[in-house]
């Protein structure tokens, strides 16, 4: 009961915070958060190495590989629309 009661504090607690977030600022924290989602890869790559080492079952074994797959496509994706935000506000050259 009490991981249910931290999960929805925390649902509620993050929507609050993001929604007042200017967007001048929503670029850094995009930022900030695929620095987070790294730590995520380097705990789904601990815990996988973890169940290959201890010969662990199959299906261990699967969902690390899924966790490592997934947090690296969510590295990548928040990367890569950071970049395109980014690319939003450099000024353009004027063809001539």
């Amino acid at each position: 009961m009490l991981l249910i009661f931290v999960l929805v504090l925390s649902t509620f607690l993050g929507f609050e915070i993001i929604a007042k977030v200017p967007s001048q600022l929503h670029t850094p924290l995009m930022s900030g958060s695929n620095a987070i989602s790294g730590i995520t890869i380097v705990g789904a790559l601990v815990s996988l190495t973890g169940a290959l080492g201890t010969g662990d079952s199959t299906i261990q074994i699967a969902l690390g590989t899924a966790a490592v797959v997934f947090a690296t496509i969510n590295v990548v994706g928040g990367y890569m629309v950071t970049e395109r935000m980014l690319a939003m506000f450099t000024k353009k050259e004027k063809k001539e």
